[in-house]
């Protein structure tokens, strides 16, 4: 069950009106995930610095079950998603961070319980 939360300092009329469904589907296919499982945030419009700038730029979060455990995982999936986002934003890699967060089962509440027990 993933959560993707992209954070950004671009006005919400820069981004892609489809930008969240989009973001979505890449988030299940990059970490081979269902896309119903997967759960997406962006907000937009933020005030941010990014390496003492506060020129456009962005941050995402992926909080994952399993499979960003490791810095192999993660290398894969840091250049899939930088793939996406500079061409969703149309911002250079030195403008977007990813930061990375395992998750396990029993930090997931669903349906009054937690993902270990369904």
């Amino acid at each position: 069950m993933p959560f993707i939360e992209l954070e950004t300092s671009l006005p919400a009329e820069r981004l892609p009106a489809d930008l969240p469904a989009k973001l979505c589907s890449e988030a299940a296919t990059i970490l081979g995930k269902p896309v119903e499982r997967v759960n997406v945030t962006v907000r937009s419009g933020l005030q941010m610095v990014v390496g003492g700038s506060a020129a456009p730029c962005a941050q995402l979060n992926v909080a994952s079950i399993g499979v960003v455990g490791s810095a192999e995982q993660n290398k894969g999936h840091s250049s899939r998603f930088f793939d996406f986002l500079t061409r969703q934003l149309a911002l250079s890699p030195d403008r977007i961070l990813i930061r990375f967060y395992p998750l396990e089962p029993w930090q997931i509440g669903k349906n009054g319980t937690v993902m270990t027990f369904l």
